[in-house]
């Protein structure tokens, strides 16, 4: 397509989250911000998916449990309403990666998060979350030859008897989903589920206020004090008043983190997202998707795309972009750059549906470290604890993270807190301006290995001795 039509494609598009455009009546009204003093015996800081599913465990396990949230802005309002909705049974951000860094658990981290998918599935029919949850799998497809052969590794390392994982050839893949540009695919068809994250944020909401969890919005934490002593609650301050509490969990995300630590571990990267309109009957049947699954395509710079329920295209990914400093602001949720390039590839991968225009366009941060999957952490004698660098895949990673901030808080060694994932940190990231100069090179490097049949030049294979990386 000409740049003319790929801007007539854009020029009607929102610039907001599509999930968060939603009818008045699908967003709940904002809850009171905290103002005064007040206790409880748990805290929760932020309201995300990690923060709403820590609260709700919490009081799911003990009701009497006295469990407070405070959300800075808005339930929903940051990566939990932004992202695509792709709820991942990985709790590693894939096989490879998992393989790569915890090999001797990888089989049980497996095990956990399909038992955690199967859980958030129990869930959202308990509480009669409508977030258009669909257990559809997920679809890896290969655009180059050398993207294929990574493919036949990833089911190599999953070879156990009774995987749900498919090796697809070009045909084979070109029937599920009709892309001139298939070479090969790989079908997990039970390790991924498609959602309204929005949605499912809201249902999460519902069900904690339900459950007793006094939930505050537009009240963001300044900062954890505590008595001199270090033996009492901990202190929560903020704008409108204090929660004292025994207990503290921190679920911020790329967020400013109210433990100065967090800062060397988290890497802020934005990510952007089109929508298309609603696909006609035609449009859809000339690229068929009859299983409707959540696809990636296989290189360093990848797309991600999934239909909705009402038949639109949701594209993103490729362009992962940091900003000197960490910086976040609302003016980065827009790149037009990176629109405009999502769009070329979107009519490039289905030049069948010419003609078709997006809907809505926007960005959001995603929390990333060095690992690319969470890590977790305790402070102040064990009183506080984090989960952090989801890297993209925390809309189901985030319930087993709550799950072992829970444990973690309970001071006595359970299976989760005894994991290896649980127990190390992440290579943290230099300072700047190293750390901006290394993300650059390391972008470059991608896109170069992307063009060369996926070599990695010496950059990337230092980064690969030294578990230091970054992840598009």
């Amino acid at each position: 397509m000409t740049g003319v039509e790929v801007a007539r494609a854009l020029a009607a598009a929102r610039p907001v989250p599509f999930w968060l455009d939603q009818p008045h009546a699908a967003r709940p009204a904002a809850e009171p911000a905290l103002s005064g003093r007040a206790s409880a015996d748990l805290a929760v800081v932020g309201g995300g998916f990690t923060g709403l599913w820590t609260a709700l465990q919490a009081k799911e396990a003990d009701p009497g449990r006295d469990v407070v949230l405070l959300e800075g802005r808005r339930i929903a309002w940051a990566g939990t309403g932004r992202n695509g909705g792709f709820c991942s049974a990985s709790l590693t951000h894939g096989l490879a990666n998992g393989r790569d860094r915890f090999p001797a658990e990888l089989p049980e981290l497996e095990r956990l998060g399909h038992q955690n998918l199967a859980e958030i599935e129990k869930t959202v029919a308990r509480y009669q979350i409508d977030c258009d949850f669909v257990r559809s799998g997920e679809l890896a497809v290969a655009t180059a030859p050398w993207q294929a052969e990574s493919l036949r590794e990833a089911a190599a390392i999953a070879g156990q008897p009774g995987t749900s994982l498919r090796l697809l050839s070009a045909d084979a893949v070109r029937a599920e989903l009709n892309s001139p540009g298939y070479l090969a695919g790989l079908w997990d068809a039970d390790g991924c589920a498609t959602v309204d994250p929005a949605r499912l944020a809201w249902g999460l909401r519902r069900a904690c206020l339900d459950a007793g969890v006094r939930i505050c919005e537009h009240t963001p934490v300044i900062a954890v004090s505590e008595d001199a002593d270090r033996s009492g609650p901990l202190t929560l301050a903020t704008p409108g008043g204090s929660v004292s509490a025994r207990r503290v969990a921190l679920a911020t995300g790329a967020f400013s983190p109210l433990l100065r630590r967090l800062r060397y571990y988290l890497l802020p990267v934005y990510d952007y997202v089109l929508m298309t309109e609603p696909l006609t009957a035609a449009q859809l049947a000339s690229i068929g998707w009859q299983h409707r699954q959540g696809v990636g395509d296989s290189g360093n710079q990848f797309h991600y795309y999934r239909l909705t329920a009402d038949n639109r295209i949701l594209w993103g990914g490729y362009d992962a972009i940091y900003y000197f400093g960490g910086k976040i602001t609302a003016a980065q949720d827009q790149r037009p750059a990176t629109f405009t390039r999502l769009a070329e590839h979107f009519f490039a991968t289905f030049p069948q549906l010419e003609g078709v225009s997006f809907s809505h366009k926007w960005g959001g941060v995603i929390d990333t470290c060095s690992r690319f999957c969470a890590f977790f952490g305790t402070a102040r004698d064990g009183r506080l604890a984090y989960a952090a660098g989801y890297t993209g895949l925390g809309v189901g990673a985030s319930r087993f993270g709550a799950r072992v901030l829970l444990d973690l808080l309970g001071g006595t060694p359970t299976e989760l807190t005894e994991l290896e994932m649980v127990r190390t940190k992440p290579i943290p990231f230099p300072p700047e301006p190293v750390r901006s100069a290394g993300v650059q090179l390391t972008r470059w490097s991608l896109a170069r290995a992307d063009e060369h049949d996926g070599r990695r030049n010496l950059w990337l294979r230092a980064l690969d001795r030294v578990g230091l990386g970054f992840d598009s």
